[in-house]
């Protein structure tokens, strides 16, 4: 099961587990994302291309689905405007076992941070900025382009 949600909404943690553990695996791996205040961040704002946001936040679901055998894999992230302390992604990979479900999770989370077609703007002050991947997001992502990865 593959459920993928880019939306304007906060993210219900208890319906996104829920449905986790519906997929009646024997373990289920989360990461949950928040905004950060560094450096004065009044307010972080994503914007996405619909569609193409989507398609690929499947396509590394998919890939985590087929790499570690995965009951389920969710992703679910917000876009628009969003404060210091919201939740901006959550992340589940469900598998018989804890390793499988471990290793996919951080997966899923290195590999959207990368691929999928977010922009992020951070608002400090009066002033606001675009943000680019930092190398450690690539460095992450590249990873799980290795064999062992």
């Amino acid at each position: 099961m593959i459920h993928i949600s880019v939306q304007l909404s906060p993210i219900d943690i208890a319906a996104e587990m829920a449905r986790a553990e519906a997929a009646g695996a024997g373990a289920v791996a989360t990461f949950t994302g928040l905004v950060r205040a560094d450096d004065g961040v009044g307010t972080l704002e994503l914007e996405h291309y619909p569609g193409a946001t989507e398609a690929a936040l499947l396509k590394v679901a998919e890939g985590a689905i087929e790499r570690w055998s995965l009951r389920a894999a969710i992703i679910v992230h917000r876009v628009g405007p969003m404060h210091p302390g919201e939740r901006i992604v959550f992340v589940a990979a469900t598998a018989p076992h804890r390793g499988a479900a471990l290793e996919a999770c951080a997966y899923l989370i290195d590999r959207l941070k990368t691929d999928a077609p977010f922009w992020k703007r951070e608002t400090r002050g009066v002033g606001s900025s675009w943000v680019e991947a930092r190398d450690g997001d690539h460095a992450a992502a590249a990873r799980w382009d290795k064999p062992n990865g």
